[in-house]
C-alpha cells in the first residue's frame, strides 16, 4: 500500500507528480527546491539560502511520514554550479551530522523555475 506525502498547507506540485510516497516503511521524496511552502516563494538569494529550504522541506516531508532525517538513507544532489559543492557538504552535514545517507552529487545544465539546487532522498524505518 502506498500513501502520498506533502507538506502541509503547501501548494500544489508544478508536475504531475507527489512530494512524496510512503510505500511500506520507505518514503521516496521527489526532488525538492528552494520554495518556502508556507509562503509559494523561491528562497534562492544565495546558494545557502536555497540548501536551507531545500533541507527543510525534506526535513518537514520526512517527518510527516512519521520518520526523522536519521531514518534517510540515500540522497541525490543536483546543483546548477559545481562549485558550490563545499558550501552545500557544510549545510548539509550540519542536517546529516552523524551516519550520512549514502549520495551523490551531479552538476546539470538546468533545474526547474532556475533554481541553483535540488535534493531527491530516500528513507527507511
Amino acid at each position: 500500500m502506498k500513501r502520498i506525502i506533502q507538506i502541509p498547507n503547501a501548494p500544489a506540485p508544478i508536475g504531475p507528480y507527489s512530494q512524496a510516497i510512503l510505500a511500506g516503511d520507505t518514503l521516496y521524496v521527489s526532488g525538492q527546491v528552494p520554495i518556502c511552502p508556507l509562503e509559494a516563494v523561491l528562497k534562492c538569494k544565495n546558494i545557502e539560502e536555497a540548501t536551507h529550504q531545500v533541507l527543510t522541506n525534506i526535513k518537514v516531508l520526512v517527518e510527516t511520514a512519521g520518520m526523522q532525517l536519521t531514518d534517510v538513507v540515500k540522497c541525490t544532489i543536483f546543483l546548477k554550479n559545481l562549485e558550490d559543492f563545499s558550501t552545500v557538504n557544510k549545510i548539509y552535514e550540519s542536517y546529516f551530522p552523524e551516519l550520512p545517507p549514502a549520495r551523490e552529487t551531479v552538476q546539470v545544465s538546468r533545474l526547474p523555475l532556475d533554481v541553483p539546487i535540488e535534493i531527491s532522498c530516500i528513507a527507511h524505518r
